[in-house]
């Protein structure tokens, strides 16, 4: 496996995890859902072995796939179906901490019934730090993934949410039903050195209230499965339908249409990298706007005026001396908490609002723990 350079924010927090796991109690059983209709071979990074079972990655839309619902107004509600699931479509780990070089990437978690993901997600609670590391396609098991994360850690009050991402991409459908998750539920998306987030991955990556990038993000043309259509005509308007609801997503995701347009233009064939600039102009890196503008409403009322003006100016340094200047994900954390004494933080009143409270968090809980060993 390959290892990164040392940032040592704290060291690794011990985690259990059962080998296998129940649905919730009381929940009924039932046979595990399957992880998409797309049939064909994944040509990304991550490709399988080509066979049906496997989701495909890149940017595919499916006719057959369920209609999607765009959330409206009122927050997304989520009824969480906690039947039990394998995870088939990639590899997740659970991580208490945001440091990931010798500290590694936690425990594995295949399993999503209820028992097994609340065991491996219980150590955080002494960080008050969840970092879900996902390499794998988007499909329907990848958004079970978020969603069941997502709720476990409303439940043990895990406020400082990673969702560190390695994705050749996969269903357009599921990475816009994941996005609409993470984007109600207040993530850090990370793409590190060495990881890739191509095609419909960059959907998710949208999502995110803060992204920090190190590796590769790609787009290329959208690819259409489970159609009846028959002339050029007809394949057109359905890719049409989808583009539609793409770039209603990314407008309420504050992500630039052209994100969209590119999914229609370039080859589905070639790769399209998005440079720095690119990522910027398109509000695919950094903080995500329009989570910005609730954020400020939010923390003018809770910490002041005066906290929004040095969060703000704090993040215009994160970007220009951090951010842009350092080459892996974990640098640009390690570069922040120095660069945040600068500006007053971890403020005193609201230090879990205060930027990259996550590695407050984590290094609290380290100290008191003699290097993060549970008692």
């Amino acid at each position: 496996m390959t290892r990164f350079r040392r940032h040592a924010f704290v060291a690794a927090a011990a985690l259990a995890l059962a080998a296998c796991g129940q649905g919730q109690p009381g929940e009924p059983a039932a046979p595990a859902a399957a992880t998409g209709a797309a049939t064909q071979a994944d040509a990304g990074p991550d490709a399988g072995t080509g066979e049906a079972a496997q989701p495909p990655g890149g940017a595919v839309s499916d006719a057959t796939a369920a209609e999607l619902k765009a959330p409206r107004g009122a927050p997304l509600e989520r009824g969480v179906d906690w039947r039990p699931l394998e995870l088939t479509s990639g590899e997740a780990t659970v991580s208490c901490i945001p440091e990931y070089g010798e500290a590694g990437d936690g425990v594995p978690v295949a399993n999503l019934g209820y028992s097994a993901m609340r065991r491996a997600m219980a150590a955080c609670t002494d960080t008050g730090v969840l970092r879900l590391r996902y390499h794998g396609k988007v499909a329907s098991d990848f958004t079970a993934l978020i969603e069941r994360t997502a709720e476990l850690a409303d439940t043990l009050g895990l406020e400082r949410r990673i969702l560190d991402l390695d994705s050749s991409g996969g269903q357009i459908e599921e990475a816009i039903r994941a996005g609409d998750i993470i984007g109600d539920s207040g993530w850090t998306l990370w793409v590190r050195e060495g990881s890739v987030c191509h095609s419909s991955c960059v959907l998710v990556l949208a999502a995110g209230d803060m992204r920090m990038i190190a590796g590769d993000v790609g787009i290329h043309r959208m690819i259409r499965i489970g159609s009846n259509a028959t002339s050029r005509a007809e394949l057109q308007q359905e890719l049409q339908d989808v583009h539609g609801q793409v770039r209603e997503y990314l407008q309420r995701n504050g992500v630039a249409f052209a994100v969209a347009d590119l999914m229609m233009t370039v080859p589905n064939r070639a790769l399209r990298l998005l440079t720095e600039d690119e990522l910027d102009l398109y509000g695919l890196s950094g903080q995500n706007a329009v989570a910005d503008d609730l954020q400020r409403i939010r923390l003018a009322q809770k910490c002041g005026e005066s906290f929004v003006r040095r969060r703000e100016a704090f993040f215009r340094a994160f970007d220009r001396e951090c951010r842009a200047a350092e080459e892996e994900v974990g640098a640009m954390g390690e570069c922040g908490t120095v660069l945040r004494k600068r500006f007053g933080f971890p403020d005193t009143e609201c230090p879990a609002e205060s930027p990259l409270s996550e590695y407050d968090a984590a290094l609290a809980a380290g100290a008191g723990k003699g290097g993060g060993e549970r008692s």
